[in-house]
């Protein structure tokens, strides 16, 4: 979009928030980079210039405005509704595998030579992998900086960064003002946590509905996994350098999150998936503007507009539930996968509430015995098949997959059918257009709305919905009296 000076130009003079994180506003006067929404009076157009990153505005020596803080942005919305190679990166770079990883690993994981990734992504971002990646080392250490107690030796290395000195003169360069400088502006108000957790706020593009999006995480939640607690949804989370506890609290303009974390490495890790599980990087307003052309769904968006899709933190995790899940309620499902967790998962404290587990790895999985399982014969052969599938590597699901491939890896397995493929790809892989026409729930909401119910039909109808079938299928079970469309009280 940042192609489109005229387009800009009027987003940044209205200052339209729906087109934050889709590019950036730098002035050449000030050498200032903004948010479209900037609440600063809007500067002349010839000094106006747009770029698709903040890393790009960064690498071409302009700083972060300090009204608008433009590094906080919600992410673009098109990275997640694409999975060719540049998006696909743009996911890993932002779960932090550049840090972890080096350029030569995201590369390997795209299946691209080093050079050919730096290409595509210059070509399309204005920068290259490690511009993209210190820029999200700059915002994760502004977190740590302005959240935390920490010394800034710990902050610098934690944020991912090398040496203090390259800390110090990043955070400079980027905000225009000292890591001290950062603590000192922000102690201003300040409230207190407990010691070894990180408070902060999730910024999402409105509307968001969240009924649905916590309703079905509370309501398929795992015990010991998972839980509803004093009004925010909490869950453990297994991480690259350990674990942690993350608890979101929805607000109107943005998501509280409280991160207790093993590791601080692995911050930017854990809110690269508290995003992901909430899918705060939409565009409600395109995906509903889609939605409202069909006249028979028009009232569903109307009713309860922004909803999304809830995700998962983990791709595996999620391929094992959603087979647990074959034909049988909700709370089956859920005493299924308790079992398993209580049986294989890793134990962790919680001072907080009542997670207990991890939930298992494929690895600790691909060891069970399938005799122990009360599900049938048939299931067990597809759990197994999975785990193992999962374990040895010889099928690979996460949000940086390429959902294609993936489908076709999942419907080679036994037992594996349209609904579970879709619901893979749907809630674990994040394809946007996802569809599920064989679901219960969809097919009856369907016919009460005067749309076909048979399965070929239905997906013949729902071709005006693309490329949002999966948040189609949001305001279609929405229908229903079912847990997973209410907020938890």
């Amino acid at each position: 979009m940042h192609t489109d000076t005229e387009r800009c130009v009027r987003a940044v003079q209205s200052k339209d928030a729906r087109f934050d994180g889709w590019f950036f506003t730098a002035v050449l006067t000030t050498r200032i980079y903004c948010r479209p929404s900037c609440p600063v009076v809007p500067p002349k157009v010839e000094n106006m210039t747009f770029y698709p990153s903040a890393a790009a505005c960064q690498q071409a020596g302009f700083r972060a405005c300090k009204r608008c803080r433009p590094d906080t942005s919600p992410g673009s919305p098109e990275w997640n509704a694409r999975a060719d190679a540049v998006a696909r990166a743009m996911r890993l770079i932002r779960d932090g595998v550049v840090d972890r990883e080096g350029v030569p690993g995201l590369a390997g994981r795209l299946g691209y030579s080093t050079r050919q990734i730096e290409r595509q992504l210059l070509a399309e971002l204005g920068a290259g992998p490690l511009a993209l990646a210190r820029a999200q080392r700059a915002q994760t250490a502004r977190i740590l900086i302005e959240t935390t107690d920490l010394p800034m030796a710990d902050a610098a290395f934690a944020a991912g960064f090398s040496s203090i000195r390259t800390f110090n003169d990043t955070v400079r360069e980027v905000f225009a003002l000292s890591p001290s400088d950062l603590r000192t502006r922000s102690a201003r108000g300040k409230q207190s946590h407990a010691p070894g957790t990180i408070s902060l706020r999730l910024p999402f593009r409105a509307p968001l509905n969240p009924d649905n999006l916590f309703g079905h995480l509370v309501a398929t939640a795992v015990p010991g996994v998972e839980e509803w607690r004093d009004g925010a949804y909490r869950r453990t989370l297994s991480l690259p350098h350990g674990h942690g506890i993350a608890e979101l609290t929805p607000h109107p303009d943005h998501v509280g999150v409280l991160l207790s974390l093993t590791d601080l490495r692995d911050l930017t890790h854990a809110i690269s998936r508290c995003r992901w599980l909430l899918d705060l990087d939409a565009d409600p307003v395109a995906v509903d503007e889609q939605l409202r052309t069909d006249p028979l769904l028009a009232p569903l968006v109307d009713k309860a507009p922004g909803r999304r899709v809830p995700r998962t933190v983990d791709a595996a995790e999620f391929a094992v539930r959603a087979v647990l899940g074959q034909q049988v309620s909700t709370a089956a499902a859920r005493t299924h996968a308790a079992r398993l967790v209580t049986a294989h998962g890793v134990s962790v404290d919680d001072p907080r509430g009542g997670l207990t587990h991890l939930f298992p790895a494929p690895q600790a999985l691909a060891t069970l015995d399938p005799d122990k399982l009360a599900l049938p014969r048939s299931r067990r052969t597809t759990l197994t098949t999975l785990v193992g599938a999962l374990a040895d590597e010889s099928l690979k699901l996460g949000f940086d997959s390429d959902w294609d491939a993936a489908r076709d890896g999942l419907a080679a397995l036994p037992g594996f059918g349209p609904w579970t493929v879709e619901a893979i790809a749907m809630r674990a892989l994040g394809d946007p257009d996802a569809f599920l026409p064989t679901d219960l729930g969809v097919r009856r909401a369907a016919a009460g709305l005067g749309l076909p119910s048979t399965p070929a039909a239905l997906t013949a109808a729902a071709a005006a919905w693309r490329p949002w079938r999966a948040y189609a299928v949001q305001y279609l079970w929405a229908t229903d009296s079912h847990p997973i469309n209410n907020l938890p009280d």
